[in-house]
């Protein structure tokens, strides 16, 4: 699981085609937007595209002026779930004195 949250600003004569062309780019999401152009996006892995060749694709959107990465979390999902054939272990804590 990749998740990139960033902030794009857009020039005002292409804010609608923009924002278009965002949000109908797979794995992107558009959270908020604020009048001046600025718009907070997710991107996230596709089956098909790693996020940050579709971030590298919203750089390519006329009217776009800056995108800036401002937040990220990968996590392997394969090494996060828990394996089915893990033996289950008793808990060795001991209580609080």
């Amino acid at each position: 699981m990749n998740i990139c949250g960033c902030l794009v600003h857009i020039a005002p004569d292409y804010t609608d085609a923009a924002r278009a062309a965002m949000a109908e780019t797979q794995g992107v999401e558009l959270h908020a937007e604020a009048e001046d152009g600025r718009f907070v996006v997710v991107v996230e892995d596709t089956a098909d595209r790693l996020a940050s060749d579709t971030i590298m694709d919203l750089h390519q959107i006329p009217g776009v002026i800056s995108l800036s990465l401002t937040y990220h979390h990968f996590e392997d999902l394969a090494e996060t779930a828990p394996r089915s054939d893990a033996p289950s272990q008793p808990s060795s804590r001991r209580p609080m004195q």
